[in-house]
């Protein structure tokens, strides 16, 4: 029966333990996995696409765009992301997997669009950007197959250590009850072994590794991934 496995430590027959319902961690921990990554990446992609249109267009276009973007992504700043967060979320009345990526990506752009910018304020002045003016090339097309490509190198870094950054933001929105209830997250995981600590601490211990591990190799990865592609942040 259920109850006769509840808390039981970690062992061979339950490799994480179980938590106060008889449920096997390791399996909620993996299920979760779903929700945490989902985030990460979903939300980075938010994130990525707000930056690089956003900044993108503020580089090259500079003048009144660049500063009313500088202004946004400054203002923006200013705030901590995850007081901006708690804000957002606690006012929301219905917090989908959906809509909790969405905005987690919108708090993110701001450093992607300035280092987008200032990628593209470098490349501007390139003399292979003026030759693709002189040969007649639109806006448009100078920044999709000229700039754009060249510029790959710190936007691809900063996108994964954001990835990692958005996990730790969403597990910290389900760990104060403000991401979705009805998805098991390590975030929701390691809310609930909180008040077990004294008692059956596993319970609280495994999915904080789990985001800790995950976060640690995404950090790892994207500082190789800065040292092969020689880019200064």
């Amino acid at each position: 029966m259920m109850f006769e496995v509840v808390f039981h430590a970690p062992s061979r027959e339950y490799l994480f333990g179980t938590d106060a319902f008889g449920r096997d961690l390791l399996s909620r921990i993996i299920w979760g996995a779903r929700t945490s990554l989902f985030v990460g990446v979903g939300a980075t992609l938010v994130a990525l696409t707000f930056g690089v249109v956003l900044g993108g267009m503020a580089g090259y276009y500079g003048g009144p765009i660049s500063q009313i973007f500088m202004r946004l992504a400054d203002t923006q700043l200013c705030i901590p992301r995850l007081i901006l967060l708690i804000v957002v979320a606690a006012v929301l009345v219905k917090r989908g997997i959906m809509i909790i990526t969405i905005i987690i990506g919108i708090t993110m752009w701001p450093r992607l669009g300035r280092v987008t910018r200032s990628k593209v304020l470098d490349l501007k002045t390139r003399d292979f950007i003026d030759a693709a003016k002189a040969s007649g090339a639109s806006n448009s097309r100078i920044l999709r197959r000229h700039i754009l490509p060249n510029g790959l190198g710190p936007i691809a870094v900063i996108t994964t250590l954001d990835i990692g950054g958005a996990i730790v933001s969403e597990a910290s929105l389900s760990f104060l009850g403000l991401g979705d209830p009805c998805m098991v997250s390590w975030g929701n995981i390691l809310s609930a072994g909180l008040n077990e600590m004294v008692h059956a601490p596993w319970i609280a211990i495994f999915p904080g590794r789990a985001i800790f591990l995950t976060v640690w190799g995404l950090n790892m990865f994207g500082d190789a991934l800065r040292d092969v592609l020689d880019v200064e942040l």
